[in-house]
């Protein structure tokens, strides 16, 4: 059996898939926050006893987590300090001078994460081609460690000035300092060989105050899977859609900010392969938030500039918007008498009133329920039933009575701005990026995603939406169709004309030889290693840049006028212009290597039957036609080739599908539903 967990806010979702018959099943538990490995572990008991199976059956465990994510979250990482070079220990408070709002003067900036007096200085500097022009001071590296012993401290991070471009001093210092402290030591020319010293310095000090945190959770979590008798190391998905073992993610937690996220993408374009859409818009709503990215020609959309907590990342990842938009965002009354919902959420516990678990605020899920759209009968996760009455009277209570307004249009209203915060993140992730969403699919998954997607489709005119088959544990699926990735950078600076291809080449070779290290260490064999090298350029004088692919590793003066060409076509259709005139400049040589890892594979289904399975009956309120009768069918009989139109529901065991009005319900052969209007 492979099995794939993603731990999320509220339910902690799994998926297990039998190679042998092509047989898929999923599971969910509530989360446990304080310890999520419980939540884990339960899940894996929970379907190995479902299918009467002995543990030593498993032989393939995947893991999206968000253990490091809500670390930063609630500020609950590791003490760790910072080594410099003198005169620049304040690199990490001074930032950068743009401010997060324009026209306000008094945005508090985040805390650092190294306090000042763990911000200490060592006398060494490199100009800014890597040569050596004041000697390191070792004679200081005695004070420095008994320093870091007196502090108490978890890590220790060392970033130094164009260290990029010369490691010699962090891996000195680093060496000096491990003969006398046994703390993790994390290097920013091994986190980030790239330039701008302030995001070079956040990601690499992010980095050291997570490693203790996720090495604990990790190892750990392996202790406990070995005690229940699975003998398998445990993987674990990157923010950039690829998965890792878990010995490298110790060591690069801040490769795992937006693990549980970047599953349900992987998971996303794997089912649009499947049903022949490469381009997609993923929506991806569960209990606390909705992520928001684009797959364009059947490949994510990656960047390499992020941020957590309002603090700045460059690591690659998914490029995403995430809002707080999910079934349990509270729904509220702001000073000015609007209606307003989230970012606050009910998670776990308590969750939306509904639950039962003393929740007193309406949430969207209560909406939901409200309108007639969830079956109040029907479990959820591990929660037997859903109380109905309660969603109405908080909804009456807290929106409508202030509000002078219906039951009806009070949930409508919630619904109506939760729908408009996930259609300003998809404008974003796609006309912004210089895409139209008329010409994507949308694909709703997550716990909520499949009820919403329909609304949001019609406000934005996407013609078709996407509801795959297990869309609730999507994201838990996609860790078992990823590949292993490993990624490598270099700043290297050079203008047109003046490029040292023999350098690049040089460059690219140490990325291919290290990477072949790493897949043949992951299992990989030699003639299935892929080799993905790309390039950032951008037009001298810019401050950002554009990557680019390239189409080999040795390259030449010959080669610059595909990637220029590339470069401007690009330009052109994020920013709306180009200039093929202009000078351009390469900034970082990239290369991805990727192991492909054995893919899940389906047969295909077909059924002699005409209609779904029918459930019930009920009144269901959509906005276009008031309340009305609604049949409600079982999800999981909805087979190729029926095709039946709305308004429906389909209820499934891990989430619940709105057909809206006037839309047309198809199904694959892969059990994927394909919604377009009539």
């Amino acid at each position: 059996m492979h099995i794939g967990v993603d731990t999320g806010g509220t339910f902690t979702d799994l998926v297990v898939f039998d190679p042998a018959t092509g047989q898929l099943d999923t599971h969910k538990v509530s989360s446990t926050p304080d310890n999520p490995a419980l939540a884990v572990l339960q899940g894996v008991q929970d379907l190995l006893q479902k299918h009467n199976q002995p543990n030593d059956v498993v032989q393939y465990l995947v893991h999206g987590t968000t253990v490091a994510t809500n670390a930063v979250l609630q500020s609950k990482w590791a003490k760790s300090a910072l080594i410099t070079t003198e005169g620049f220990r304040d690199v990490l408070e001074i930032g950068r001078q743009n401010r997060p709002e324009l026209y306000n003067f008094f945005t508090v900036k985040p805390e650092p994460l190294v306090p000042r007096h763990l911000r200490l200085e060592i006398s060494e500097r490199l100009d800014y081609q890597g040569k050596v022009i004041r000697e390191l001071d070792e004679a200081h590296i005695d004070q420095l460690a008994e320093t870091l012993i007196q502090s108490g401290v978890d890590s220790v991070s060392i970033v130094f000035l164009f260290s990029y471009l010369n490691p010699e001093h962090e891996r000195r210092v680093r060496a000096l300092l491990q003969d006398k402290i046994d703390i993790p030591i994390i290097l920013s020319s091994e986190t980030l060989p790239e330039f701008r010293e302030y995001e070079r310095t956040s990601t690499t000090v992010l980095n050291a105050a997570l490693v203790p945190v996720v090495d604990r959770y990790l190892q750990a979590l392996d202790e406990e899977t070995r005690n229940l008798g699975i003998q398998k190391d445990w993987r674990i998905m990157q923010s950039n859609a690829g998965i890792t073992s878990a010995a490298f993610a110790r060591t690069m937690p801040v490769t795992l900010l937006l693990s549980g996220p970047a599953g349900g993408v992987e998971g996303s374009r794997f089912v649009g392969q499947q049903t022949g859409h490469l381009n997609l818009i993923t929506l991806d709503m569960g209990g606390t938030s909705c992520d928001v990215s684009l797959i364009h020609q059947g490949q994510p959309k990656l960047t390499s500039e992020g941020q957590i907590a309002d603090r700045p990342l460059r690591v690659p990842m998914v490029d995403m918007e995430t809002i707080g938009a999910g079934g349990g965002s509270i729904a509220w009354i702001d000073a000015g008498g609007a209606l307003r919902v989230g970012p606050q959420s009910a998670g776990a516990q308590p969750g939306p009133v509904c639950y039962g678990r003393g929740g007193t605020q309406p949430a969207v899920t209560d909406a939901q329920l409200a309108l007639g759209r969830l079956n109040p009968k029907t479990p959820l996760g591990d929660i037997p039933r859903l109380d109905i009455e309660a969603s109405k009277a908080a909804i009456l209570e807290h929106i409508a009575k202030p509000l002078d307004m219906s039951m009806e249009e009070a949930a409508s209203g919630i619904l109506a701005v939760a729908d408009a915060h996930m259609e300003r993140a998809i404008r974003l992730i796609s006309i912004e990026r210089g895409h139209d969403p008329r010409q994507f699919a949308l694909l709703g998954f997550g716990g909520a995603g499949p009820l919403h997607a329909g609304a949001l489709a019609k406000r934005l005119n996407i013609p078709t939406v996407i509801i795959p088959n297990s869309a609730g544990v999507l994201s838990a699926f996609g860790l078992l169709t990823a590949d292993l990735v490993h990624t490598f950078v270099q700043t290297v600076l050079q203008k047109q004309g003046a490029i040292g291809w023999g350098q690049f080449n040089h460059i690219y070779q140490n990325f291919k030889t290290e990477a072949q290290q790493r897949l043949e260490s992951d299992g990989i064999e030699p003639e299935k290693m892929m080799f993905q090298p790309s390039m950032d350029v951008r037009y001298q004088g810019q401050s950002f840049e554009i990557n680019v692919d390239v189409l080999d590793q040795s390259l030449g003066e010959k080669d610059f006028g595909q990637i220029a060409k590339h470069f401007h076509e690009s330009h052109q259709m994020l920013y709306g212009y180009s200039d093929e005139g202009e000078p351009l400049e390469v900034v970082n040589l990239r290369l991805k290597a990727v192991g492909p890892m054995d893919k899940p594979h389906f047969p295909e289904q077909q059924t002699d039957q005409t209609e779904p399975t029918l459930i019930s009956k009920r009144q269901v309120y959509f906005e276009e036609t008031g309340w009305g009768e609604c049949s409600c069918f079982e999800r999981e009989s909805i087979q190729h080739p029926m095709t039946f139109a709305g308004p429906a529901i389909l209820e499934g065991k891990e989430s619940t599908v709105v057909i809206h009005p006037n839309r047309l319900v198809k199904a694959d052969p892969y059990g994927h539903l394909i919604v377009e209007e009539v």
